[in-house]
């Protein structure tokens, strides 16, 4: 049994879905970032980074925090959803291409275009174009391609799972997924996976997934 403690975040819900694909048992442990519980000294016992998720593996005694090791964890431990061979490593290249520009970036817009317009023009229009220009190249990746990575017109990923749910937010963004058609048919796929919406749902009911 896996212990997820998780909120509903992009980053909470890269985990969930993960764990719904395998489909594997898992328990879900919500950690209200909103209260502050994610400096819970228990919770931060597990993830001293004060971030959402972690997990705590039972059958092998591991906890891990931070979404990349999560799922290069999880890929390896189940032999599912990371290409082998010599696509491997272009799908950890993309995984990291979502870590250190996607999420950070469009968690900046989150922050400064949604949640607090008008404090800082420079900040709301550095962020969206920085946003604009990351949807860009995802949508040149997409070019003829049915997933980000993975042989042939790709296969689907941590890569995808990783990435989804922060495209999710594209509302949030400002974004036209249409001025982004690659972009577009991508995220309509996967979101229609029945795991994604179980996953999306996770740790609690929000909204159904945003459909453009």
């Amino acid at each position: 049994m896996i212990d997820l403690h998780t909120w509903t975040t992009p980053n909470g819900r890269k985990v969930s879905i993960m764990l719904e694909e395998l489909g594997v048992p898992y328990s879900t442990h919500s950690i209200d970032i909103s209260k502050g519980e994610q400096f819970a000294p228990e919770f931060l016992k597990i993830a001293p980074n004060n971030r959402i998720p972690a997990i705590i593996d039972h059958e092998t005694g591991i906890s891990l925090m931070e979404t990349g090791a999560i799922m290069l964890y999880l890929a390896e431990k189940y032999g599912r959803f990371l290409p082998e061979g010599d696509d491997k490593w272009p799908a950890i290249e993309w995984l990291m291409w979502q870590m250190g520009g996607v999420g950070p970036m469009f968690g900046q817009v989150h922050h400064f275009v949604k949640y607090n317009r008008g404090q800082s023009s420079y900040a709301e229009e550095r962020y969206s174009n920085e946003a604009k220009r990351l949807y860009g190249v995802l949508n040149t990746r997409l070019q003829d391609r049915v997933f980000i990575a993975g042989a042939g017109r790709g296969e689907y990923s941590i890569t995808d799972m990783a990435t989804w749910p922060w495209v999710s937010r594209f509302e949030w963004q400002e974004i036209d997924l249409n001025d982004y058609p690659n972009v577009k048919g991508w995220y309509v796929r996967i979101a229609e996976r029945p795991a994604v919406q179980r996953g999306y749902q996770v740790p609690k009911y929000i909204t159904k997934v945003p459909m453009p």
